[in-house]
């Protein structure tokens, strides 16, 4: 999840800054950001003799790209990365509700692997059977072991109409090959219905610029044809926008917090609710997929306790990263804060706990929205 982007120095120009006298003020801004401004030196001049004296092809922009995902990559954090160009667009046009793929949201676990956080609703990969929790280990035959989360997403997209082999393990499973078309992937965020008895039902299957728009138009819509309880499901949902999940989180969260960011520093921003209550009884489904945007929210509903939260523990992501632009439509995505629930919590590598556990009895866990849309029946006898 990132929150807003925001515009950094050129790193480049930086690079060629250094190159002249370290004197009165740049001294100082090389020495205060780096620390050792002949170390900053020491990358230049390296650049500069591979591309003198390398016997081999070379590629200056490969190398430009290499120094800053090297720099990135050792903070070994699976959020953080550089984006080129192609990365840069396609977490764009991703955010946009709209990018070329298969339609799975990637994690990587303490031990490198990699793990399907959710499959998108509708998109070749959920057709295809692929479910959260699924372990990637090699793409059209070659393993990705060494490989950044980066790299790995850049693998699965491709051009609509063109195939990838995944190879995938699932629990104690033998790993299985599974060859999905990549189609244009449009992410309609929001769906609903209602059943006769008056619940309501919204699925959120991310958090993208549209989300909250579309949300509370789909609830008005409920609230229009007489809904009087509802069931928000957040299965499997990545997460997305810091934003767009506080907003959502302001039509089901009472009046005070939402959520607290605080970045390196300590300083501590809240995003708060302005809602005078909440008039109808509210269940929450969550399962191993829910992350990050997702986490928020069900979070805030849960110790604000303006619902009930059914289903397994939540993925654990509870870090913001921000997107920084550099040059040439270029960015570096970094972690640059926690967030915590309204009650103090962080939820990162931990998740958030039901109300009450449900276990799925079957792929489409619908037996954990029958328990949910118990509970909202006997609220309303009450």
């Amino acid at each position: 999840m990132f929150k807003k982007r925001y515009t950094a120095p050129q790193m480049l120009g930086v690079f060629f800054l250094s190159l002249g006298v370290f004197s009165g003020g740049t001294y100082y801004l090389m020495k205060n950001w780096i620390g050792d401004p002949g170390a900053l030196f020491q990358i230049v001049r390296t650049m500069h003799l591979i591309q003198e004296h390398y016997v081999g092809e070379t590629d200056r922009k490969a190398i430009y790209d290499g120094a800053l995902k090297g720099m990135v990559g050792v903070l070994n954090d699976p959020y953080s990365t550089y984006l080129d160009n192609q990365d840069f667009q396609a977490l764009s046009t991703m955010t946009e509700g709209h990018f070329g793929g298969v339609g799975m949201v990637m994690g990587q676990k303490k031990d490198s692997q990699f793990v399907v956080v959710a499959p998108i609703e509708d998109t070749p990969a959920y057709k295809a059977g692929i479910k959260a929790g699924d372990i990637l280990l090699k793409i059209d035959g070659e393993d990705l072991s060494g490989q950044t989360l980066n790299q790995v997403v850049k693998k699965i997209r491709g051009q609509d109409g063109s195939q990838v082999t995944l190879t995938l393990k699932r629990g104690e499973e033998e790993p299985r090959d599974v060859t999905v078309t990549r189609s244009d992937i449009k992410l309609k965020s929001v769906y609903s219905r209602m059943d006769e008895n008056g619940i309501g039902y919204i699925r959120v299957t991310n958090f993208n610029e549209d989300t909250g728009k579309d949300f509370g138009a789909s609830l008005q819509d409920l609230r229009d044809k007489g809904m009087k309880a509802l069931v928000l499901d957040l299965r499997d949902n990545p997460g997305g926008l810091l934003e767009s999940g506080v907003e959502v989180a302001r039509y089901l969260v009472p009046k005070g917090p939402i959520v607290s960011v605080t970045d390196k520093d300590g300083n501590t921003q809240t995003e708060s609710s302005s809602l005078e209550k909440v008039d109808f009884p509210l269940a929450v489904l969550v399962n191993h997929g829910t992350a990050s945007a997702a986490e928020i929210v069900s979070g805030a509903i849960q110790d604000t306790g303006s619902g009930k939260i059914f289903g397994v523990k939540t993925y654990g992501k509870g870090v913001v990263q921000n997107i920084f632009l550099l040059s040439n439509k270029t960015a570096v995505k970094l972690t640059v804060a926690r967030y915590y629930t309204p009650s103090g919590r962080s939820i990162d590598k931990v998740g958030i706990e039901p109300d009450q556990v449900v276990e799925a009895a079957n792929e489409e866990g619908s037996n954990q929205l029958q328990v949910a849309e118990a509970y909202l029946r006997q609220q309303l006898q009450q």
